[in-house]
């Protein structure tokens, strides 16, 4: 039986190995066999049988599962690797009310809750008999501005664009005062950025991660020079059941952008609606977040801030901004194998980034496990729970 795989690419790819992280095998014959070669097609409502049932060649076995109710895995005593852990049963139970999760918790009916309410941790953090472990997400939270369109749609600026002018945009940045959002909105659960990526992330730095400082007197000066001494109007969409406190953020925005005279005109979106709209450009500034599971900046760049329409690139510039040397960046770290270098470009291009204030970053969400006090779990940057490595004491 083959046990290794031979991948063939057309140019060097410096960071194959990282994008295998996400590559799914299947058994051919259990496919063939099962009527499953073909995969699902999401926008249709038809099923083949891998949709409901898994093949199972991992740690742990699929064992039950009620959609929308709960999912039950068991011990694979026949996988190949090593567990570290001594889980034997895992229960997943969806449970959409936060009030009826957290009541959960405190009352012992479950043993981990991984979207806890940021306004129960400190109670949580108070009993004896439960723990909070914090971790810092590999998800960067931003507000991109549309630097494409000749003249904003719902914009009392006729003509022309306000977010294309640099000034405009650093005044926007300038103006969000984020320690206020990261302790009142965030409750702590935002580490403040200046960075498109967290630092776990080849290519972040010091440097790079610096804000540009918070002035309300810096960013009406700004608006001033930029011709726009009474601010404008300007529409802003943001999601609200996607990220942490995302819709109470966009209102904290909105009114730190009143103070110097642009006048947000906020709506908010459930994900399932949100995401196709800002794909299709009609947010004039909008909300996004942005993990990296490849843990290297190329990830981020290449999506956020390459040109749009360059073979699949740009697929997240939503707000189509365009630099013909950050787009040479990109193609550059695409295929320099010397990592050092590689490094030195990745950090070029978030610099550049920083410099056309591109976008505005906000933070990298800290992630918050609620769980017993018996439980030790590794707390992972991609807010994932790896069950092989979880013991109950």
């Amino acid at each position: 039986m083959a046990t290794s795989i031979d991948i063939f690419t057309k140019e060097p790819n410096p960071v194959l190995l990282n994008q295998l992280t996400e590559l799914r095998m299947m058994s051919k014959s259990w496919a063939e066999k099962n009527n499953s070669v073909a995969p699902k097609d999401i926008k249709t409502q038809e099923e083949n049988f891998a949709h409901r049932n898994a093949m199972g060649t991992g740690p742990f076995k699929l064992k039950e599962w009620q959609p929308d109710q709960k999912m039950v895995l068991s011990r694979h005593d026949g996988w190949w690797g090593k567990a570290e852990g001594n889980v034997t049963e895992v229960v997943y139970s969806p449970v959409k009310s936060v009030a009826t999760r957290m009541a959960a918790l405190l009352s012992g009916e479950v043993d981990l809750v991984l979207d806890p309410s940021p306004q129960d941790l400190p109670r949580v953090r108070n009993t004896p008999a439960l723990k909070v472990i914090d971790g810092i997400e590999n998800r960067t939270i931003f507000l991109g501005m549309d630097q494409f369109r000749d003249e904003l749609p719902g914009s009392n600026i006729k003509g022309k664009n306000p977010l294309k002018d640099l000034r405009v945009r650093k005044a926007l940045y300038q103006s969000i005062d984020i320690d206020t959002i990261n302790r009142v909105t965030m409750r702590g659960l935002g580490q403040p950025t200046g960075a498109m990526v967290a630092p776990q992330v080849t290519g972040w730095s010091k440097e790079v991660d610096k804000r540009y400082p918070y002035s309300l007197d810096a960013a009406k000066k700004l608006l001033v020079e930029a011709g726009y001494p009474n601010g404008f109007e300007v529409d802003f969409a943001c999601p609200n059941n996607r990220y942490i406190n995302d819709e109470a953020i966009c209102q904290a925005v909105t009114a730190m952008w009143a103070k110097v005279g642009v006048k947000a005109k906020l709506r908010t979106q459930p994900l399932a609606t949100y995401f196709p709209m800002i794909q299709r450009y009609e947010a004039s500034i909008y909300m996004l977040g942005w993990g990296v599971p490849t843990f290297d900046a190329l990830y981020s760049i290449q999506s956020l801030m390459r040109s749009v329409g360059a073979g699949g690139d740009g697929n997240y510039n939503v707000g189509r901004y365009s630099n013909p040397q950050m787009d040479a960046l990109v193609e550059r770290t695409k295929k320099e194998t010397d990592l050092k270098l590689r490094t030195e470009l990745l950090t070029k291009a978030l610099a550049l980034h920083n410099q056309d204030v591109a976008h505005i970053p906000l933070h990298n969400q800290v992630i918050p496990w609620a769980m017993k006090k018996n439980i030790d779990v590794v707390h992972r940057a991609d807010n994932r729970l790896d069950w092989r490595l979880i013991k109950v004491n």
